[in-house]
């Protein structure tokens, strides 16, 4: 029974919208309207930001709110502030910057209605947050996945701020296992959801304050995400490094006895993917030479592609042979005053056809969606992230399908951590459909000592 006055609302003269909403974006904005506790937990691509924007303009009108803080990674902070400016831009916005004395002065101003901080500042503003006598209408944390840790900092300051209304905004609110869901709802309703759910009674009790929608569901008409699986044979420089390392590392861990920890599996494990990626003695690499030949293509074709790795050393290794391709980069490297202009110039230069990624830096918050070609060089431990990466593509607003090539070296560990991730890929709205859900979506231990046929030894198996 919403709806049809937020339409009203928001397409009269005093309520300009530079862009007509679609009608799941007016289904988000009703959602989020009615409620003091929320989760918007949209897939990437359709529009959390705006629906989310569109709430709180309609909540100040409404004098229903006078104060709101956003949090969202430091990354994102521009973005926020340019998307208000679009969607509502008679709203007065803050970002939360500058040294101590400046911040401290920014923080206390009533006047300003929507202020926007990052998680990282609010550990050196922990002070004035919690002990000045702030108070909230309404706190809405964006990639809200990132207080899933309930005994983490960002996660203990974040519930201790004093609000009316709570929102968080993420679509990936379980990342790995069930326990994520219920560290975002302790900042939404403290004790509501506790471990000892069992994944049915999770989801049904979960149900009222979770909105999500995919894109196949509610954008029959955009264009497709189009997979293609690259499997290839390692190098002989590579293979010859491979065989070495990996046996002589089963060798230590066998070795290791009672002493084995999941640590030292993992350690091979990072050693044997890298040696996927480049061999360490020669530089020879069969991804990169099937990455430079389908990167000819996509030139010739005056398209663009974002290529994601797990190692921003990977990146570096790249730059050389791919610089002919007019290729920028954005990682965990280049300074974030510097980032929001490698992306305009991706954007806007003809002559920039390639971007390298890492997962860390490009899997959220950004807009690509002029990008038709996406390359995974190696693949990420969760289908959750490499989806939020492919998915900076597969946007609204995208031209053309999108295609996705994931790269993968047979016989490898690669091959072995790919058949665990697709089983598990399917699970990740388990708990959001109230049907039952896994205890974890990424590698359980028993699955990482699987790899090389190690058991779990005792110590770990606690």
């Amino acid at each position: 029974m919403l709806q049809p006055p937020l339409e009203t609302i928001l397409n009269s003269e005093s309520l300009h919208m530079p862009l007509e909403p679609f009608p799941y974006q007016y289904e988000g904005v009703a959602f989020l309207y009615t409620r003091y506790a929320a989760i918007l937990a949209d897939e990437m691509g359709l529009g959390k930001t705006m629906q989310a924007i569109t709430s709180i303009r309609l909540l100040l009108r409404a004098s229903e709110v006078r104060g709101v803080l956003l949090i969202c990674p430091k990354p994102l902070v521009t973005n926020w502030k340019r998307e208000f400016t679009t969607w509502a831009p008679e709203i007065p916005v803050s970002i939360i910057e500058g040294n101590q004395t400046k911040r401290h002065w920014l923080w206390q101003q009533p006047h300003l209605p929507v202020k926007i901080a990052n998680y990282e500042l609010l550990m050196r503003d922990r002070d004035v947050v919690l002990d000045s006598g702030l108070s909230f209408d309404l706190v809405v944390l964006d990639e809200a996945q990132r207080i899933k840790n309930r005994s983490s900092t960002t996660s203990q300051i974040t519930r201790a701020i004093t609000r009316t209304r709570n929102w968080a905004l993420t679509g990936t609110p379980i990342e790995n296992s069930s326990e994520d869901l219920v560290g975002i709802f302790e900042f939404l309703s403290p004790g509501y959801l506790h471990s000892g759910m069992t994944a049915r009674r999770m989801g049904k009790a979960a149900g009222d304050y979770i909105l999500r929608r995919t894109k196949d569901r509610v954008m029959t008409d955009m264009p497709p995400k189009l997979f293609r699986d690259a499997e290839l044979d390692l190098s002989p420089e590579q293979w010859a490094s491979y065989k070495t390392a990996e046996d002589e590392g089963i060798v230590q861990l066998e070795d290791m006895g009672s002493e084995l920890t999941i640590q030292h599996v993992f350690e091979l494990v990072l050693r044997l993917k890298q040696i996927c990626n480049f061999d360490p003695a020669t530089g020879a690499s069969s991804k990169l030479e099937r990455l430079e030949a389908d990167l000819e293509e996509v030139v010739a074709s005056g398209r663009k592609a974002i290529v994601f790795s797990q190692w921003v050393k990977t990146l570096d290794k790249m730059r050389d042979r791919l610089k002919r391709f007019g290729t920028l980069e954005y990682h965990g490297k280049i300074p974030s005053k510097k980032r929001d202009g490698v992306i305009s110039q991706f954007k806007e230069d003809p002559s920039k056809h390639v971007i390298l990624m890492s997962y860390g830096a490009g899997s959220v918050g950004l807009n690509l969606q002029f990008c038709r070609y996406v390359f995974l060089f190696d693949r990420w431990w969760n289908p959750a992230i490499e989806d939020q990466a492919i998915n900076r593509a597969h946007r609204i607003g995208v031209a053309g399908s999108v295609t996705v090539t994931r790269m993968l070296t047979l016989g490898t560990i690669e091959e072995r951590i790919n058949q665990v991730l697709e089983e598990k890929r399917a699970l990740f709205d388990i708990i959001l459909s109230q049907t039952g859900a896994p205890s974890s979506y990424g590698l359980s231990k028993d699955e990482v000592f699987g790899l090389f046929n190690l058991k779990l030894p005792k110590n770990e198996a606690a």
